[in-house]
């Protein structure tokens, strides 16, 4: 069509759009946006609270990728993460202002020179604030009691098998390992005050360690208290440096009240099973009767100022100790009753609780990695964190040391 057989109204449309097109462009062309150059920061987390707690993430699928959480309990909130490499394990200081990570890396990945690390991090800004190296470590399934740090802590202890069994004292003032103590026959370090610790041993007894002042090392080994191939201990058994208090938990229910210290003593066991009402659980020479038995990974947690304890139960046979616990059991370890029970809507491989007055409690679905805050005190479901992680395995809560 020629422009000399179109309307000049329509002409006069037609060269208006073309004009505004025109602009449009033009405009469009100018107003690109100047990009602001990043900027990085570092973020100031507010002081830890009883409720901001520590949630070890093995990430079993890709464990040189541990990580430790830092979880605000009261919202339900992920406040920050460190790195826990490979079967890392960590602990927090008892005024809650460092995190201490043990930790395997390798130069190049999966070879090459092998390091062992102790990380120390600002609890506040996560940023990390000593790296050490050590002479070793045990490179084995994350546990608390890998690597524990004593009463005020200033040392930590590193359970290592490099070739035997032995433990790492660190002065993390220093940040430096001061002494190796070789603990033969015996395993992981339960703390007592700042200058001792202690380990199971294979013979059934409690090896007890002081360190002098001068350097020099005493050792003292409690009666056979326990029948490993029978009836073994739970190493995750709730303990308390600060006063050497520790309930060992065998895997029948059997719970051994001990004081840990330069001569530790064992009380008289008393059963969960019959502190609930029940008939107490057989050992494995009868291996195939069912019952309610204690099990998981993180079986059980003290709460110290109440005398209560919290253990993951399942009914099973004697050798499913690792089976996750469908229900939480709470005891009064003064009289041995159980107190309270909570049916748990997802069966769970950990069980911690917090150390104030008003208690929170934590369990997680082992599958999928979602973790749940409840309350201590009643059960009643406070919050679910959907997917916090991978693999979690344990928590650690202010004060609870």
């Amino acid at each position: 069509m020629s422009l000399q057989k179109v309307r000049p109204s329509l002409l006069r449309a037609l060269l208006g759009s073309a004009a505004i097109l025109t602009m449009g462009g033009t405009a469009a062309k100018a107003a690109e946006p100047v990009l602001q150059t990043e900027q990085s920061d570092v973020v100031t987390l507010p002081p830890y609270s009883p409720h901001t707690i520590l949630v070890e993430d093995a990430v079993y699928t890709h464990n040189k990728d541990g990580r430790v959480y830092v979880v605000d309990a009261d919202n339900g909130k992920l406040l920050g993460m460190v790195q826990a490499a490979y079967n890392g394990n960590m602990a927090l200081t008892p005024d809650a202002k460092r995190i201490y990570v043990a930790e395997t890396t390798w130069e190049r990945g999966n070879r090459g020179a092998r390091n062992d690390l102790l990380a120390e991090y600002d609890a506040s800004t996560l940023k990390i604030t000593s790296d050490e190296k050590l002479p070793a470590r045990a490179l084995v399934t994350p546990k608390k009691n890998d690597f524990a740090l004593n009463a005020d802590g200033s040392r930590a202890y590193v359970y290592q098998m490099s070739p035997s069994n032995a433990v790492e004292v660190v002065d993390n003032t220093a940040h430096k390992v001061t002494q190796t103590v070789e603990i033969p026959g015996c395993a992981l370090v339960y703390p007592w005050g700042n200058s001792g610790f202690s380990s199971l041993c294979a013979d059934g007894t409690l090896a007890n360690v002081s360190l002098g002042a001068d350097g020099k090392v005493g050792m003292t080994h409690t009666a056979p208290f326990f029948e490993p191939d029978k009836d073994g201990i739970f190493e995750q058994s709730p303990t308390v440096a600060a006063d050497g208090t520790a309930y060992f938990i065998s895997y029948s229910g059997m719970v051994y009240p001990t004081k840990m210290g330069e001569n530790s003593t064992v009380e008289k066991p008393w059963s969960l099973q019959e502190g609930a009402g029940l008939k107490a659980a057989p050992d494995s020479s009868k291996p195939f009767e069912v019952t309610w038995r204690p099990g998981g990974w993180q079986i059980a947690a003290l709460h110290k100022a109440s005398h209560q304890m919290y253990v993951l139960m399942h009914k099973g046979t004697f050798w499913t100790h690792k089976d996750n616990g469908t229900e939480v059991w709470v005891y009064d370890t003064q009289t041995h009753k159980r107190i309270r029970r909570y049916p748990l809507k997802v069966a769970s491989n950990l069980v911690g609780v917090t150390q104030d007055e008003h208690p929170l409690m934590f369990t997680a679905n082992e599958d999928n990695g979602d973790f749940f805050i409840s309350d201590a005190l009643t059960g009643k479901p406070l919050h679910t964190m959907k997917a916090l992680g991978t693999s979690l395995i344990f928590t650690v809560a202010p004060g609870e040391g």
